[in-house]
């Protein structure tokens, strides 16, 4: 079914423990690519139609499985990784702080993130709290890098 491998990405989702984990490290690579490739154009585009399949893959997936938010749906970390990576260059310090920004902001879900986490549900709350998160990350990274830190 192609709602699950699109939702778990390609079975990430599946691997031991802290699939989310696992989902951020393999959207590192391929968001990188899609700069190298186009730019953070090509990245931005990346991210909308990201986010929006994952919309619709997580929709289906938790509607056929019963579950609320499986942790094996990891689409939400691509699209989050991604959206961080917006306001990162490919140094490898500002692409490893987008990950661990990212990461942080996605385990303490300030607010809104955490209202979404709790009050959205579906495809669309599954993304939605992780793309809430990943603003605030971004927006950390993007004042270290004006900070000259990164």
């Amino acid at each position: 079914m192609i709602d699950a491998w699109v939702a778990t990405l390609g079975g990430v989702g599946f691997w031991p423990v802290t699939p989310g984990t696992w989902g951020s490290l393999v959207a590192l690579p391929l968001g990188a690519g899609l700069v190298w490739a186009g730019g953070t154009r090509l990245l931005a585009v990346g991210t909308a139609a990201a986010s929006l399949t994952g919309w619709w893959a997580a929709s289906i997936y938790t509607e056929r499985t019963g579950l609320a938010d499986p942790p094996e749906v990891v689409i939400d970390e691509l699209t989050g990784l991604w959206l961080v990576l917006l306001a990162a260059s490919l140094r490898w310090q500002q692409v490893a702080a987008a990950f661990v920004l990212f990461s942080m902001a996605d385990i303490i879900k300030p607010w809104p993130a955490s209202w979404a986490d709790r009050q959205l549900h579906s495809g669309f709350g599954i993304m939605a709290d992780d793309l809430l998160a990943a603003l605030y990350a971004a927006l950390v990274l993007w004042l270290l890098k004006r900070g000259d830190v990164l």
